[in-house]
């Protein structure tokens, strides 16, 4: 026996027997003017065999004889009924009927599965008007959908007034929301898993069936109140009133009804989000939470949905830029899942920022001209670039739009902290989010040293302004391109003292500081020293010129 033939039977036999069960749903008919027996068997009843039945059940005096305003009770099982189509009226994504794609306004029959995936929503709307809604990765199937009562068109304002409508939804996988319309039933609205049965007759709830958790069916009523019960026979079903949930699982056990949880606090989710994966946490959610996305404030049109543990990132990939809506619920120990809070966001992520190349993070520089470059978005026509003494950019050095070219050079005569970011610009002026801030610093630049040769002309004596806690290169050169190198040290103080030249000439002096991160400057200015040549030899040969 198939699957789909195992789930029909197990609908059919859910509406009715051959035996007249204690349980047995009960209709009742107000006979109309122009009812006689034969038409009541021909629209109304099962057969013309149901009417004796029906006579005895209601102790008619004479069963030939029927009158206007008389009310029969008649089992739901001798009621003449007749398959009513389920309509789509919501679909997102990715969803199929059976194996094949499904659009809105498509129709599922008795016995035809419906299925979402990862990124897909449906909302199915049955002949009463109830309406199911599916969101990802569930699968269920229309076991049931029927009208009882005159169904053969003769008479429409006759059936429209005596129809009572039975429906069945068989859930596979996932889970469905129910929004249960208060009309005329033959029996309760039923959804159905492998383990448990849930009836209602005009109500909102909830029901979710996870394989993996052994069979686990859980139920939320939202309004009303529900039956709950265990699909194989069991005692201990129970009466889920609103506000409670309750959770069955292939044991059997008597379902456990508990208060839903409140509603979790998604105050810390951010209105905006400027990236494509969206990335968030609820730091005041002790527990699991159940988050949805969807594109309207309904959510018929769920796109992404996940349970997230607590303490752990909530991240949302895939979405368009657009508004969108958030909701998310708290899960007890059991699965069961408490009352939901929403919040709207916009996401604009795009067009994405530039990647960023020069300054890299956290460079560092002399004063002066810097050089800012980026690999484009191939999205957008233009660059604009901003740069800022603090992260937050709230009062830019620099705001420069249209920049067509992969860099721009500007000039920044002030040491310190510096940040700099972009944003992508389409060709009709939409501008994507800026790219996160990119940190640079810029040092001063090397002040020129003083000095020269010392009053005995033994030494050259040069000094310059530095930090005591920064090294110090210095070379001394007999050329202003430092070809050639006459001495060289490193210092721990910003002076130096070195043996003056023996040969008289022009020499030139530079430095550069190495600071404690590793950063060295530029070099100085150099500084020309003119050592002279020695004459002081001269005055021992003075006493020769008097002989």
């Amino acid at each position: 026996m198939s699957f789909k033939t195992f789930v029909l039977m197990l609908g059919l036999l859910s509406l009715g027997s051959v035996g007249r069960a204690a349980d047995e749903p009960l209709l009742e008919y107000t006979v109309n003017p122009r009812d006689t027996l034969i038409t009541l068997a021909a629209t109304v009843f099962a057969s013309p065999a149901a009417w004796r039945e029906i006579a005895a059940l209601n102790k008619l005096p004479d069963a030939n004889r029927i009158y206007p305003g008389q009310v029969l009770r008649v089992p739901a099982r001798l009621m003449r009924f007749k398959p009513a189509a389920a309509k789509l009226v919501s679909v997102t994504g990715d969803v199929r009927v059976g194996d094949a794609p499904v659009a809105l306004g498509g129709t599922l029959n008795e016995g035809q599965s419906l299925q979402t995936g990862e990124a897909g929503s449906a909302v199915l709307e049955l002949a009463d008007g109830s309406r199911l809604r599916l969101p990802p990765s569930s699968l269920a199937e229309v076991v049931a959908s029927r009208h009882y009562g005159a169904q053969d068109g003769s008479d429409p304002a006759r059936s429209a007034s005596s129809g009572w409508f039975a429906g069945v939804l068989r859930l596979v996988r996932g889970s469905v929301e129910v929004f249960a319309t208060k009309v005329l039933r033959a029996k309760p609205l039923e959804v159905t898993t492998p383990t448990a049965v849930v009836g209602v007759r005009g109500t909102q709830y909830r029901v979710s069936f996870d394989e993996a958790a052994n069979g686990s069916t859980r139920t939320e009523v939202l309004e009303g109140q529900v039956r709950f019960d265990a699909a194989s026979p069991a005692p201990g079903g129970a009466d889920v009133a609103m506000g409670f949930g309750a959770a069955i699982d292939a044991s059997a056990a008597p379902p456990n009804v508990v208060k839903l949880p409140a509603a979790p606090d998604l105050t810390a989710v951010p209105e905006r989000f400027e990236r494509p994966l969206i990335r968030f946490q609820l730091p005041a959610e002790t527990s699991a939470v159940h988050v949805q996305v969807a594109a309207d404030e309904g959510f018929d049109q769920i796109v992404s949905d996940q349970r997230v543990a607590a303490g752990t990132d909530i991240r949302i990939a895939g979405l368009a830029d657009a508004r969108w809506h958030l909701r998310a619920r708290r899960l007890d120990a059991q699965g069961i899942e408490g009352y939901d809070a929403q919040r709207a966001f916009v996401l604009k992520a795009r067009p994405e920022p530039p990647a960023s190349n020069t300054p890299r993070v956290n460079a560092k520089q002399t004063v002066g001209e810097v050089a800012f470059s980026w690999a484009p978005n191939v999205d957008a026509r233009s660059v604009r670039l901003q740069v800022a003494r603090e992260a937050t950019f709230a009062a830019p050095l620099l705001d420069q739009a249209g920049i067509t070219a992969n860099t721009v050079s500007n000039n920044f005569s002030e040491e310190g902290s510096y940040y700099w970011r972009m944003a992508s610009v389409r060709a009709d002026g939409d501008q994507g989010p800026f790219g996160d801030p990119q940190a640079f610093e810029l040092r001063p630049l090397p002040t020129t040293p003083a000095g020269g040769v010392s009053p005995d002309g033994k030494s050259l004596v040069l000094s310059w302004s530095g930090r005591p806690q920064d090294r110090q290169q210095v070379e001394l050169a007999s050329d202003p391109e430092f070809n050639t190198i006459v001495a060289r040290d490193e210092l721990n103080k910003p002076e130096w003292a070195v043996p003056t030249p023996s040969q008289a000439g022009l020499y030139y002096f530079r430095y550069r500081s190495v600071e404690p991160d590793g950063f060295i400057s530029p070099a100085s200015q150099a500084l020309k020293i003119e050592v002279s040549r020695d004459w002081r030899w001269l005055w021992l040969l003075t006493p020769m010129l008097f002989l």
